[in-house]
């Protein structure tokens, strides 16, 4: 048995079908009516939005335009600025740098070390590359550099403070800079405070050059403030983990030292 008012919006919807009965009438008028309302209200905010953009379309236009001056801004102080800046910097450190290789290298090694932190020949020195280029790779490596030959030269709250705003993810390079605060804390009397630096750079890369060493410096520390179990830790993992290692020749006396205060 067929439900006839089903069959009547049934035949009511199909299209060009003219309404006869008077509920199907009804019905065209409320959907009608329905229908009228939602496109008025799509004609009053279409009205309302032109109204708002014709109101504001000066404002509008700033914001559009300081979005695009600073996005193409951005991009042109990266290649107008930034590039040349960076480059500019590596060049203007190559003679402080040239100081610095050949202090380590050399014999000569204070004053060399003095002209790679302030200059010399009219060039500059690491110190006037981190003041005029701050923000470029050549200044955060200067800041190396300087913190290093500080150490070298025996100002160990300098060596500190410019190593500790170097930042590196190099293999090499990222250790060394916290073993070198770790050496400079040593030289301060503030073994806790190195100890930590040492870790630290244990803990930063593993490599056969700055693992070993470190783990050395550690486990001799840890040794001489009475930590003997940390030291025999430290030297153990050299023993094991680093054998070719120049640390690994003479491990064995203090892995042996480390064990008989460990044992006490």
């Amino acid at each position: 048995m067929r439900d006839d008012n089903k069959y009547t919006m049934a035949t009511y919807n199909k299209r060009g079908y003219k309404p006869k009965t008077k509920v199907e009438k009804e019905v065209d008028i409320e959907e009608g009516s329905t229908t009228a309302e939602v496109f008025n209200t799509l004609d009053e905010t279409a009205s309302k939005t032109e109204e708002f953009v014709a109101k504001n379309q000066k404002y509008i236009f700033i914001i559009i335009g300081v979005v695009a001056l600073v996005v193409l801004g951005s991009l042109g102080y990266k290649e107008f600025v930034s590039k040349p800046k960076a480059l500019n910097a590596m060049n203007d450190m190559f003679q402080a740098q040239k100081y610095f290789n050949d202090a380590v290298n050399g014999v000569a090694k204070d004053s060399l070390f003095t002209l790679a932190l302030n200059g010399g020949e009219g060039k500059y020195g690491m110190l006037d590359i981190i003041e005029e280029y701050s923000g470029t790779p050549a200044a955060n490596l200067a800041n190396y550099y300087a913190g290093t030959a500080y150490l070298r030269l025996k100002d160990y709250k300098n060596a500190v403070t410019y190593l500790t705003d170097f930042e590196s993810d190099d293999q090499v390079l990222a250790p060394l800079a916290k073993g070198n605060i770790g050496d400079a804390f040593v030289q301060l009397n503030q073994p806790e405070d190195a100890l930590e630096y040492y870790e630290k750079a244990i803990a930063l890369r593993d490599n056969g050059y700055t693992t070993p060493m470190y783990l050395y410096k550690a486990g001799a520390l840890a040794l001489d403030q009475g930590n003997a179990a940390k030291a025999l830790d430290y030297f153990t993992r050299i023993k094991e983990d680093y054998p070719d290692s120049s640390e690994a020749a003479s491990i064995d006396v203090f892995i042996g030292k480390a064990q008989t205060l460990a044992s006490k």
